[in-house]
């Protein structure tokens, strides 16, 4: 989740993978990995597109459906120095919810330790979580460090509620941090990390992608309207209590679902270096 530069201790890889290239590893996974693999990598150039990446930092976690032979869940992350307009599903290194390394296609790259020390802890805490993103933006950066939060200022935001919060404690590097974080999170889709960023967590990578999309839509009409020095305009609470309920993904649908193949054709029009 930081821009540490501590990463995981390199260890061995899972019976079958050491020694695979770039270019092997669809042959190497189940078909159930290989389409979590374009999810994660499709996310990965969405969230760069849309200006939410940080050079070569943050994360974003994807489960792989069928967990590890013999039990366990592996996670999809990012090859530590590559920019998120690089990412490919076959650059993307498998890790369990330790840090282990089960699957790397690099021969000297590794993962940020913030990494598995944060997303790891949500998927393990969440089993309804299947993607978790985090992200360093201007506007989610400026919204953390407001006493006042994420306010109820837009539909954009409302949609987003509720939002949980996390104090900073400092590069997350610590594992005891994992235990606090959750404990915040709860049941939340969107969370704000007070003096740090944003995270988002949802049962696909569609669903968290748009949640962070609108979240951070969110973050950037609030900077903008506070930064007007206008009265601001709330909405009634009872206005807000219905925005809230209409956008809950069991009230009506789960959003970004239906928003995903769009989003998949924007990047095939641009670029398909996404899908190898």
């Amino acid at each position: 989740m930081s821009d540490t530069t501590a990463t995981a201790p390199p260890t061995t890889a899972t019976i079958g993978t050491a020694g695979i290239g770039l270019d092997q590893v669809r042959a190497h996974v189940t078909a159930a990995e290989w389409q979590a693999r374009l999810e994660a990598a499709a996310c990965y150039r969405l969230v760069a597109h849309f200006g939410m990446s940080d050079l070569v930092y943050n994360h974003i976690t994807v489960r792989i459906p069928e967990g590890a032979p013999g039990g366990g869940e592996r996670l999809l992350i990012n090859p530590y120095g590559w920019m998120y307009e690089e990412i490919t599903a076959s650059s993307l290194i498998t890790i369990d919810l330790a840090g282990r390394i089960l699957l790397n296609p690099h021969t000297d790259i590794g993962i940020n330790q913030a990494g598995y020390v944060i997303h790891s802890a949500v998927h393990g805490a969440r089993a309804d979580v299947g993607c978790v993103i985090h992200t360093h933006t201007r506007a989610g950066m400026a919204v953390s460090a407001m006493r006042c939060g994420l306010l109820p200022l837009t539909q954009t935001a409302m949609r987003c509620l509720p939002v949980a919060y996390h104090d900073y404690e400092g590069p997350a590097v610590d594992p005891a941090e994992r235990a606090r974080l959750v404990a915040d999170l709860g049941d939340a889709r969107c969370m704000i990390l007070r003096n740090h960023g944003l995270l988002t967590a949802a049962p696909s990578v569609a669903e968290a992608f748009n949640a962070l999309y609108w979240l951070e839509m969110a973050c950037r009409a609030q900077v903008d309207a506070m930064a007007a020095r206008t009265e601001l305009a709330f909405p009634p609470e009872a206005v807000i209590a219905h925005t809230r309920h209409l956008y809950h993904p069991e009230t009506r649908r789960r959003f970004g679902l239906m928003e995903w193949p769009a989003m998949l054709r924007l990047l095939d029009r641009r670029d398909r270096s996404w899908r190898t």
